[in-house]
């Protein structure tokens, strides 16, 4: 099956791949719901990735994300990402990267363009609204950092629970799904919408890469079992 896929990826003019969870944690990036540990093992994730959360405890949410950002300062993209860059260096405009990883790896890796829906850990952004005096001057060094003169919370940049994704970048993912003649679906469980509904709406073939089952096996044309490292380099590769 994996030369087949080959052939269909050789065939497609556009192609869209879109990467979970499953292919950073292969770099060594902890799972959301696995990456508490020490003096955060007594907290859920979802404790920490809300608006409200932020609001009433705004020292440790931002300490709990400085965790987070040095953990993933540390790993370095894996074979998946490199083979993913090196495809789009090769075959400018013909692959599309979106994804719900906040680690910023693909970018890493040299890939252009990636449309990440969920935000970016390694970014900041104003909690409120910014007002000219935000913008006016750099915030100062508090955990978090803050506005001098109104108090705005700077906060990362990432996709709370009950917030909406990033605009711009859903509607050019939407736009790539439509247009594409073929999806790889890498390292996602197929649970989290509206990403998986990605993969059910574009009219190209939809494969599957994961090292088990998903919730859009029932989608796809093809399913090949085994980690983005082993398996993009493979599919990806000229050779």
């Amino acid at each position: 099956m994996t030369e087949v896929v080959r052939s269909w990826l050789r065939q497609a003019r556009r192609i869209v791949l879109l990467s979970g969870a499953g292919m950073s944690a292969e770099s060594g990036v902890p799972i959301f719901r696995d990456a508490q540990a020490g003096l955060w093992a007594n907290f859920r994730p979802e404790d920490f990735a809300t608006e409200a959360a932020f609001r009433a405890r705004p020292a440790m949410v931002w300490d709990w994300y400085q965790m987070r950002r040095e953990a993933i300062a540390k790993v370095e993209p894996n074979a998946g990402h490199l083979a993913v860059a090196a495809f789009q260096q090769r075959h400018p405009g013909r692959l599309t990267v979106v994804t719900q990883n906040v680690d910023g790896l693909h970018q890493r890796a040299g890939s252009p363009g990636v449309l990440a829906l969920h935000g970016n850990i390694a970014a900041d952004q104003w909690l409120d609204p910014a007002r000219a005096c935000c913008e006016a001057s750099l915030p100062g060094g508090g955990q978090p950092p803050s506005c001098a003169t109104c108090g705005n919370l700077r906060r990362p940049a990432v996709v709370w629970f009950g917030e909406m994704l990033p605009q711009r970048e859903l509607a050019l993912a939407q736009q790539a799904a439509a247009a594409c003649d073929l999806m790889l679906v890498v390292g996602t469980s197929g649970l989290v919408y509206p990403a998986a509904g990605l993969a059910r709406s574009t009219r190209g073939k939809v494969v599957v890469v994961n090292p088990e089952a998903t919730d859009l096996d029932d989608a796809a044309d093809a399913v090949l079992r085994g980690s983005a490292g082993s398996l993009l380099p493979a599919l990806l590769g000229d050779g």
